[in-house]
């Protein structure tokens, strides 16, 4: 009797396992909260010597609506993958110190006030160096690892020219009038903008109070140090004209001991990012010269510290060149760059020959599928980068004598029990001129190529900007809710080339429609897409383009049009940036040729819209500012066209300053195409 119960019960417990390990399996389909769990690493730093990578692994906590990040530190073989740093904060921002023996890091652990920690790498202590009333900006150790150098916004009170009477005793008056008298007084992401500049800063190792070097009133870029530790090198616009030639910056050189400060550069243009190489005789940088085009590609420089002997790398390229850092030989630069959908590491010598190291780095935006990256070498040509990838976001890698190692899978968890749509790149010819445009088709899950889809046209803004083959939880939602998505790089998009992107040159939009257009054929040859039920959404330059398509054509069932230009007469003169669009983007100042801004605005092609059409827009968006979908809204309601106007509380251009703000974006999106869709 015992022999045959233990028998029924252990063949109960055993189908008991077997259905568990069943249910395990079933995979049910992506959902918006999910976005909340999901994980990515940036900023990996590999240690001097290539033993240790630190990098930043970013979360989010759905009770608070935050994002949160951790420092965790890793052998280069991936054993011991351990926390640094725990904790509902922000930790971020680490670097070594040259000799690998510490690191200093930004964080918000204390009080949530951020501040720039130091940590000893052999007992793991930390202690906060600064407590001042503003975060320090960029970092850089001095060559003996003794000081650290930084730049940070320093308040200034700015006199009113408004003088008020005084009011009486316990009188309650409004707040005293603003006033403002510079070119640049907003920002996306800041709002109104405080007065005061960004200065340069040092600072020992004991703490206390950080040395400041300048006083201008202009902004100081990141400096790094020279050999000697006698000398910062920054990169800063302080010509007379700076508000009206924004971008026309210069590599300087200030002299620690009497503060002079000297430019290296002197071209119309961009010099920024300058870097020092290992032995301390040279200086790699970013620019081009500016020719007021509306893509310029960037290029490499290398000068003597002493800006004289310039000379231009990598010039064969045609691609724009970033995150540039010497090899330790002092022989060669290191950098990434885009091209045709992926990001790429690249070298390139002293005497220009340029080769590749290692591709797929990506996965750092977790929204639209953007290809940001980082990277980092150490002095013995190991690395460690952000790999990404269509099924995921980025994870940690290791690149070594051509050995790639995948270090994390930061999303296993989550993906074990949900389901991801299939990504495919595709290649098509515009109707235009027969050039080849790259894009990627999202099918849903359990696809079947039998059965006829909606699809959803998806955008991206810039517009000089690449799509690319990485994960997007935003794309990959609209395919769990049953669409195929349609994701392009249409003319104007970067990683082909200045030449590419620069056919919509003063003339935006244009045959970038016929791409699109042409790309939404393309799948519809395939033979699973319905054609009744086509929808076309897009941020940014991708609204604008999404209002340009409903007034020229009215295939699309319905239309998503977020944070768009409408009028660019309006836009220039309303945007955060009122020395750039005008400047840049068009051949006049639009008093001079009205006509030409509004033949390229979609506002006059509102006569022809049939379409349904949701704008969508943060309510602090100083980019593309809200009244641009307002002025849009009121001209579809004046059409009688079916319209619905969403405004997102607090939110910037970025319309995921906040988790829950992309949870919100999708979440919009979604019901207006489900309002029109065919069942």
């Amino acid at each position: 009797m015992k022999i045959r119960n233990f028998s029924s019960i252990l063949s109960l417990m055993l189908c008991l396992l077997i259905v568990t390990d069943g249910l395990t399996q079933v995979k049910s389909n992506l959902e918006l909260l999910d976005l909340f769990d999901m994980e990515y690493v940036s900023d990996p730093q590999i240690s001097p010597d290539g033993s240790k990578i630190i990098y930043v692994r970013n979360f989010k906590d759905v009770m608070t609506d935050r994002d949160l990040s951790n420092l965790w530190m890793v052998n280069f073989d991936g054993s011991q993958n351990r926390p640094l740093t725990t904790g509902n904060q922000r930790d971020f921002m680490p670097k070594w110190s040259p000799d690998g023996s510490k690191i200093v890091f930004k964080s918000n652990k204390q009080d949530e006030k951020v501040k720039l920690f130091l940590m000893w790498m052999d007992t793991k202590e930390s202690m906060p160096l600064t407590n001042t009333p503003q975060a320090p900006g960029q970092v850089a150790w001095s060559a003996d690892g003794q000081q650290l150098a930084f730049n940070m916004f320093v308040p200034s009170a700015k006199a009113s020219a408004i003088k008020m009477p005084s009011k009486p005793e316990g009188a309650q008056w409004n707040t005293d009038p603003i006033y403002i008298n510079d070119m640049n007084y907003r920002s996306d992401g800041a709002g109104y903008l405080k007065g005061g500049h960004t200065q340069l800063f040092t600072i020992g190792l004991d703490g206390g109070t950080p040395r400041q070097l300048t006083f201008s009133e202009f902004n100081h870029g990141a400096p790094i140090w020279s050999k000697d530790a006698n000398h910062l090198y920054f990169s800063a616009n302080l010509h007379e004209k700076h508000e009206l030639e924004p971008i026309n910056t210069e590599i300087y050189r200030l002299n620690l001991a009497d503060g002079e400060i000297q430019a290296l550069t002197s071209r119309f243009g961009p010099d920024s990012n300058p870097v020092l190489s290992p032995d301390g005789s040279k200086i790699a940088f970013l620019g081009f010269d500016d020719s007021f085009q509306g893509y310029q590609v960037t290029e490499l420089y290398v000068m003597n510290t002493d800006g004289t002997g310039l000379q231009k790398l990598a010039s064969a390229l045609d691609r724009d060149v970033e995150g540039i850092q010497w090899e330790g030989n002092n022989r060669g630069i290191y950098f990434q760059y885009n091209d045709l959908g992926d990001t790429k590491i690249g070298h390139v010598a002293l005497t220009g020959k340029v080769r590749d190291i290692t591709d797929g780095l990506g996965g750092m935006e977790l929204g639209r599928p953007y290809n940001a990256s980082a990277f980092s070498v150490s002095t013995n040509n190991r690395f460690a980068y952000t790999l990404g990838g269509t099924d995921h976001p980025a994870d940690l890698a290791t690149w070594s004598g051509g050995n790639v190692n995948r270090i994390t899978r930061l999303n296993d968890d989550l993906f074990s029990f949900r389901k991801l749509g299939k990504v495919e790149e595709i290649w098509w010819e515009s109707s235009h001129d027969q050039r080849k445009i790259q894009g990627w088709v999202v099918t849903p899950p359990d696809f079947d190529p039998n059965k006829k889809y909606p699809l959803i046209l998806e955008i991206h803004g810039g517009p000089f900007a690449m799509y690319g083959s990485v994960f997007s939880a935003e794309i990959q939602l609209f395919a769990t809710a049953g669409y195929v998505v349609l994701y392009t790089n249409p003319r104007g998009s970067t990683g082909y080339g200045q030449e590419f992107g620069n056919l919509i040159h003063h003339n935006y939009p244009s045959e970038d429609y016929d791409d699109l257009m042409s790309g939404v054929d393309a799948v519809l040859e395939k033979g699973y897409v319905d054609s009744e039920q086509l929808f076309v959404t897009g941020g940014s330059g991708g609204g604008l383009l999404s209002a340009w398509i409903i007034g020229k054509t009215d295939r699309f069932s319905a239309a998503v049009v977020a944070k768009p230009v409408i009028n660019w007469y309006s836009h220039v003169l309303y945007a955060d940036a009122p020395a750039f669009f005008y400047r840049y983007w068009f051949p006049s100042k639009p008093w001079e040729d009205p006509a030409h801004y509004m033949n390229r605005s979609p506002i006059s092609l509102v006569g022809n819209v049939k379409t349904p059409t949701m704008l969508l827009t943060g309510e602090q968006d100083f980019r593309t500012p809200i009244g641009e979908s307002e002025q849009y809204y009121a001209a579809l309601k004046i059409q009688e066209v079916e319209s619905a106007l969403v405004r997102i509380p607090n939110s910037s251009h970025a319309l995921a300053d906040r988790p829950s703000m992309l949870v919100a974006k999708v979440a919009a999106i979604l019901t207006w195409f489900d309002r029109y869709r065919k069942e």
